[in-house]
């Protein structure tokens, strides 16, 4: 386990723990509000912003999170024009992104390895201004959902019923949105662009498979989230795989695991 002492892999560690925490606390709330697929879609607009800072010169993740901001936004318009067919203007963007992202590969090929780390995680690359980035989200996002979790609750349980309360139903709508285009924005270079949905959805999968109430989904998700990251960083590395699959995987096989032993127990 000398791996352990290396400085690259101590700072994939304090990365992924960060990400552990708060990636799987907002999947929480987008699964149970149906909005799982947003990750995915918020995922491929960063990753345009990554090929643009590698065009432009600027730092990668800084335009990737402008680029995810600007497409939450995009999507709350785009859900206000549709109310009734709300999950269009997660498509639509996604579409969108992706396109985006085409262009500007095929303006930049020499950058395509670049990029590439940013599709599939390079949570080895990590440098101390990734850990800066990662660290001030985490204070945010924590922040945020601490001083709000009441209202959170409401507005995932019963969106009109809380607007019928008082609550700004479209502050806490956007500042979702906001949040998670924060979390993707710096988890990209951990788990990929193409996974990093993964970290939102499974833990919350496993948790709601398990838990007894909202509070108890709160703290599983997260718990869930960071055993599959640490065994899978101790794992990759031990066995030399990809880190960011590795950690995806092992959330799938706690989630197998989990269903398991829920449909034993009811035979």
């Amino acid at each position: 386990m000398d791996i352990l002492t290396t400085e690259f892999f101590q700072r994939a560690l304090i990365g992924g723990v960060l990400i552990g925490i708060t990636a799987p606390l907002l999947g929480l709330f987008l699964v149970l509000r149906r909005l799982a697929m947003i990750g995915d879609t918020l995922a491929h607009v960063s990753i345009a912003g990554v090929a643009l800072g590698f065009v432009t010169g600027v730092y990668p993740i800084a335009v990737g999170l402008v680029f995810a901001l600007a497409a939450s936004f995009a999507i709350e318009k785009l859900r206000k024009a549709y109310k009734t067919y709300a999950e269009l203007s997660i498509a639509i963007i996604m579409s969108g992104g992706v396109a985006l992202a085409s262009l500007l590969f095929s303006l930049g090929k020499g950058f395509s390895v670049n990029v590439t780390s940013y599709l599939f995680g390079s949570i080895y690359t990590l440098g101390n201004t990734d850990l800066v980035w990662i660290a001030a989200v985490t204070v945010v996002i924590l922040a945020s959902v601490g001083l709000q979790f009441k209202e959170l609750f409401m507005m995932t349980f019963d969106e009109d019923a809380a607007a019928v309360n008082g609550l700004p139903a479209r502050y806490f709508n956007l500042m979702m949105s906001v949040l998670t285009a924060l979390v993707i924005s710096v988890s990209i270079k951990i788990v990929g662009a193409l996974l990093v949905s993964a970290l939102l959805t499974i833990p919350a999968a496993c948790s709601l498979i398990v838990a007894r109430s909202f509070k108890q989904s709160v703290m599983l998700v997260v718990a869930i989230a960071e055993a599959a990251v640490i065994g899978g960083l101790l794992l990759a590395g031990v066995w030399n795989l990809a880190p960011g699959a590795t950690v995806v995987l092992l959330l799938i096989a706690i989630l197998i695991l989990l269903l398991a032993v829920k449909n034993g127990r009811r035979v």
